[in-house]
């Protein structure tokens, strides 16, 4: 293994997003400054040139692509709560060289809500949409996503030929989602049909999407104002006069069985090159240690560490040009 570090550039500022004229909220009768419907956009942000739907047994998935659909394919896996649009600055970056597709997991975004969200039920998702390109591909995954890619790969290692991971390392050793025994499964099994009910209230609507962005920003302190409001945009629809999260909030009483320390023994079956991403910046979540790295990727037979200076978890989003530059050298390697 070797460390690299990649430097890191200045974020690009926005122009302030358009609003409507301020009407009265229909609850409180105050005036309220609602954001426009209208696509917000941002620099280097470009839409999917296409999008298309994949069956996955009783769900539907939804994909988006950059790029020649003739190139070789690279699909995108995005992290828990985030969307396939969260790549919309990297993905035409790596559109460049590849087919780029990038996956709404279940729940999230565009894809179809599901009555479960256990890991392997995402795993199954990606191979899934992989072995419909019908043909071998590169792989990437950030944050839950990596996770679940890196894992993804082990299960068909003749398709995915090169595999790159974001800042997707897991939780400290020891930590578990509950169900490791059949009393801890049927317990979580009642706690999660209970959640069910509730899924229409759990998420609280708002009454514009700056509260939204609001929101999301508490969590996600290093991102910009302007790349919220495009984030949350597409992470979010209109319910009425109100914004409303499209992710399934049940996803975070979903049961395992999962535990952290299954990680490294799994992942000696990773046979493709790996190229391993994190920041340098403390975080809500990582970036992983350099003692978390070193446990989780022992058995990883051809790995390439790299760090990317002044970005915290979410590498690709807070510098775009340098990530898809240090991706692109690896895959074209």
């Amino acid at each position: 293994m070797r460390w690299g570090k990649w430097s890191a550039t200045s974020p690009t500022p926005l122009l302030p997003a358009r609003h409507r004229v301020p009407e009265p909220d229909r609850r409180t009768g105050r005036l309220r400054v609602a954001v426009s419907d209208e696509e917000p956009t941002f620099p280097g942000a470009v839409p999917p040139e296409r999008a298309r739907k994949l069956a996955v047994g009783p769900l539907e998935l939804n994909l988006v692509e950059w790029g020649d659909p003739k190139a070789e394919p690279l699909v995108l896996c995005h992290g828990m709560f985030d969307h396939a649009r969260a790549f919309d600055v990297l993905a035409p970056l790596l559109a460049v060289r590849y087919r780029v597709v990038a996956v709404d997991a279940r729940g999230h975004g565009d894809s179809t809500w599901a009555d479960a969200y256990r890991w392997h039920d995402d795993i199954n998702d990606i191979c899934a949409v992989v072995k419909s390109l019908e043909r071998p591909v590169k792989l990437l995954g950030h944050s839950k996503g990596g996770g679940q890619a890196t894992d993804a790969t082990t299960r068909m290692p003749d398709l995915v030929k090169k595999l790159v991971n974001i800042d997707g390392f897991g939780p400290p050793s020891g930590f578990k989602f509950r169900g490791d025994t059949s009393e801890e499964v049927c317990k979580e099994l009642g706690e999660f049909l209970r959640a069910r009910r509730k899924a229409s209230t759990a998420f609280r609507a708002a009454s514009s999407l700056d509260a939204l962005m609001k929101r999301r920003g508490r969590s996600n302190q290093r991102l910009s104002e302007p790349w919220l409001r495009y984030f949350v945009f597409h992470a979010a629809r209109r319910s009425g006069d109100d914004w409303v999260w499209k992710a399934d909030p049940t996803m975070s009483a979903s049961f395992g069985p999962w535990n952290a320390d299954w990680i490294a023994p799994a992942w000696r079956w990773v046979k493709p090159p790996m190229l391993a991403i994190v920041g340098t910046e403390p975080d809500f979540w990582g970036p992983a240690s350099d003692d978390l790295l070193d446990e989780r990727l022992e058995l990883v037979q051809n790995v390439e560490r790299v760090k990317v200076l002044g970005t915290g978890h979410f590498v690709h989003m807070e510098r775009p040009e340098d990530t898809a530059s240090l991706i692109l050298d690896f895959l074209d390697a």
